[in-house]
């Protein structure tokens, strides 16, 4: 199955998507309808449970087959992938890992997701310097904005793969490289990028993303991501069956943790999740994330083109190819954008409405691979009328 397979035709499309029978759903930044082979495996999974013990269908195979799979995604190897559910559980983990001094500084942007603002305060308990990016702009974090705002007590940069309202992708490789060079690592929520565009790790150090945005997956089932060098120094704050050496279930006289990644997963996993998240991996890779990006960015320029058009003012709109996202936010200075939103909804297409510090609202379309002109252009001429 190819995107221009599922674009030519309807009923391909209706069966792969069923949440296109009912609506135009643009909202794939937030929480993700559920393809119909993602749903199919976890109900094929599931009634295979009523019949006996939950992990005999999938156990071990399911685990090493996601890690392995999510590897092929991220770029890595599969010993670098840890299954762990919410972004939220990854980066408080990751946080909680390192081995900070008192008077170190981590960099972070405080209008980020939540997910990855609170996890990095929190170490200011511990006597941790916790710095707060400056952008010309919301989201729009540039290679050089961190490379003038890090120092000699810098030992992380933690910040995510795209912003969630402004839709500013940022270019990893160039700021990885350069931290890298200055031996401080870069931490990346991934979760608004993995699945839509390339979001390899290799000059990422760690990286987390759930399934239930671009990755079509269910929600807390994702993917941690930590460099091979780095495993040995990071120590995570939890214990269990699974990630504690403990040969036939009996605790050991001391702690010793499993080799690889697999020391952040604790104990019993969300295998129902994991099984939605392997058959998402897959589908991901058989489309071929590089044909995603450039279909979804072929709907960004159609998107930002009408909004123009009709007036409304759009976020980053002349953002380079390299920064551009599927998310595309946008205003009209002095309407009620939830009035707006509403009347979207009424007419059964789904957005998300946001809002910045400041309290302006936005309107966030976020389209994916299997959204049609024709929807968009439904969208726009909504829009028109309202």
């Amino acid at each position: 199955m190819t995107i221009s397979e599922i674009l030519n035709d309807e009923a391909l499309r209706l069966r792969e998507f069923p949440v296109a029978r009912e609506s135009i759903f643009l909202a794939h930044a937030g929480d993700c309808p559920l393809p119909n082979c993602v749903a199919e495996s976890i109900g094929d999974y599931a009634r295979k449970c009523t019949l006996g013990d939950q992990e005999a269908p999938v156990f071990p195979g399911l685990l090493n087959e996601t890690r392995t799979t999510a590897a092929r995604v991220l770029g890595c190897q599969a010993d670098e992938v840890a299954l762990v559910g919410p972004t939220s559980l990854s980066l408080s983990l990751v946080a909680k890992s390192l081995k900070l001094r008192r008077h170190d500084n981590i960099l972070i942007y405080f209008d980020d997701y939540p997910s990855n603002v609170y996890p990095w305060m929190a170490l200011a308990e511990q006597g941790i310097e916790v710095r707060m990016m400056n952008t010309r702009g919301l989201g729009l974090i540039r290679p050089r904005d961190v490379m003038g705002q890090v120092d000699e007590n810098t030992r992380v940069v933690a910040l995510a793969s795209c912003h969630f309202i402004s839709g500013y992708r940022l270019e990893l490789a160039a700021i990885g490289s350069y931290l890298r060079s200055r031996g401080i690592l870069f931490c990346v929520d991934g979760i608004q990028t993995l699945g839509a565009f390339p979001t390899t790790v290799e000059h990422v150090d760690m990286l987390a993303a759930d399934a239930h945005k671009w990755l079509l997956g269910p929600c807390g089932a994702g993917v941690l991501y930590i460099r091979r060098e780095l495993q040995e120094r990071l120590t995570p704050p939890i214990y269990g069956w699974h990630n504690i050496n403990c040969p036939d279930f009996v605790a050991q006289e001391h702690i010793e943790y499993r080799s690889g990644a697999r020391k952040f997963e604790a104990g019993s996993q969300n295998l129902m999740g994991l099984v939605g998240l392997r058959r998402s991996l897959d589908l991901i890779l058989e489309l071929g994330v590089e044909n995603i990006a450039a279909e979804l960015l072929r709907k960004r320029a159609f998107l930002v083109e009408g909004l123009q058009k009709l007036g409304l003012t759009v976020l980053n709109a002349e953002a380079p190819e390299a920064n551009a996202s599927a998310i595309v936010s946008c205003h009209r200075p002095g309407a009620d954008m939830h009035a707006v939103h509403a009347r979207l909804a009424d007419a059964n297409i789904v957005t998300s409405l946001r809002r910045d510090r400041s309290g302006q609202r936005y309107l966030r379309f976020s389209p994916h691979f299997y959204n049609t002109e024709a929807e968009l252009a439904k969208v726009l001429s909504v829009l028109g009328q309202s």
